[in-house]
């Protein structure tokens, strides 16, 4: 049952005492303004409290503690729930875990996961850009950039957390929209990167504030004259079902999943609905799928970090394979469709050892088919 909204204020007021009475201990550099506003300075990626650690900042891939201090829950629920929108708070207030994108003034924008574990409040931080980079900014190859003139179809971005599948999406949606005169819809929960309208017209709706969930969001948003849609995340089989009947329409649709190889991605979709469904999933999906991209972050030569990507554009084979459920034969359609602008996981490292940007090491450590991927390398 939903609390009543004084009981949600007295939270809150509660809370916001409880930073005051914490602000002794988090004064100085440990205050979580400041220790953003180091994030930023270390062109850092996000900044992680968890109890009984320090807070500490991600800087290409790797942890730095930024205070002398250690943090307890209460600390750390103290300092983020006044931060945060009030559906996200009300969120944790009922469920313990929450979402959402918060604006700080001079800093910029950040999204913020507030969670437990063992009991206890953390909280991941993640920055984000205040513009929307292009797809060259991210340094991505060449046969990523089609996938934006794609007028129907799915779209799958996947990888695991925090490979960039987001910012993927985000450059994808600013090329269309810089480009073409058409209507774009992005559901999200939350809104990381904010689009002006250009040729497009953009219309962005955040779960918990626009809409109640993904479903419903999805059930207004293809009602509502879209030539694209995007699905933040395809989350759960009632999303991921709107989603295929959207692009069975004739709508473009992009998504991610958390998903680190191609077979896994279209497997998932499969397996998330019940075994007497997965047939007709494999036979919509097969007719439906337009393309599949998986990407990882590896660290650069010099600092930084650099994209691979696996990329498949769906062809008639791929297809029969979808349909068939015989997916271990996928990575033998990559290299059969390179025409087609296709590209396997081993080709985009071979490239990035080539011109310096990643160490051999790196790239075998990544490879699905190392030997695949030695007989790419110059010899050692």
């Amino acid at each position: 049952m939903n609390p009543p909204s004084d009981d949600l204020d007295a939270l809150i007021g509660e809370l916001n005492a409880s930073a005051s009475e914490a602000a002794p201990l988090l004064e100085g550099t440990s205050r979580i303004d400041d220790w953003l506003a180091e994030v930023v300075r270390r062109r850092g990626s996000d900044l992680l409290l968890v109890a009984g650690s320090p807070p500490m900042v991600r800087v290409d891939g790797a942890l730095v503690p930024v205070a002398d201090l250690t943090l307890d829950g209460d600390d750390i629920t103290a300092m983020i729930v006044p931060l945060m929108p009030r559906h996200a708070a009300k969120h944790f207030h009922e469920r313990g875990i929450a979402d959402a994108s918060v604006r700080m003034p001079s800093l910029g924008r950040f999204r913020v996961n507030l969670h437990h574990e063992r009991g206890r409040a953390a909280a991941a931080i993640r920055v984000l850009p205040r513009e929307v980079p292009s797809l060259a900014d991210l340094h991505l190859p060449p046969e990523v950039e089609p996938l934006s003139r794609l007028t129907r179809g799915l779209v799958v971005v996947g990888g695991a957390t925090g490979s960039g599948k987001t910012t993927t999406l985000a450059a994808l949606v600013d090329a269309i929209n810089r480009r073409d005169a058409r209507h774009i819809i992005t559901v999200e929960d939350p809104i990381e990167y904010e689009h002006a309208h250009q040729r497009g017209l953009v219309e962005q709706v955040e779960i918990g504030i626009d809409a109640p969930d993904f479903p419903t969001a999805l059930r207004a948003a293809v009602r509502q004259a879209p030539d694209i849609l995007v699905v933040g995340e395809m989350r759960d089989p009632e999303s991921m079902r709107i989603a295929l009947a959207a692009a069975e329409t004739g709508h473009l649709v992009l998504s991610s999943l958390h998903t680190t190889d191609i077979p896994s991605a279209i497997g998932r979709i499969c397996d998330s609905f019940p075994n007497e469904r997965q047939n007709t999933i494999r036979q919509e999906l097969s007719l439906t799928l337009s393309a599949v991209l998986i990407q990882a972050l590896l660290p650069r030569n010099g600092g930084g970090r650099v994209p691979a990507v696996e990329l498949l554009m769906v062809s008639y084979g791929a297809r029969q394979h979808i349909r068939k459920d015989a997916l271990q034969h996928l990575h033998q359609e990559i290299t059969m469709t390179r025409r087609a602008g296709s590209i396997t996981r081993e080709e985009s490292l071979a490239r990035l050892v080539k011109d310096g940007s990643i160490t051999r090491a790196d790239a075998m450590a990544r490879a699905g088919h190392p030997d695949e991927l030695d007989g790419l390398l110059p010899r050692a």
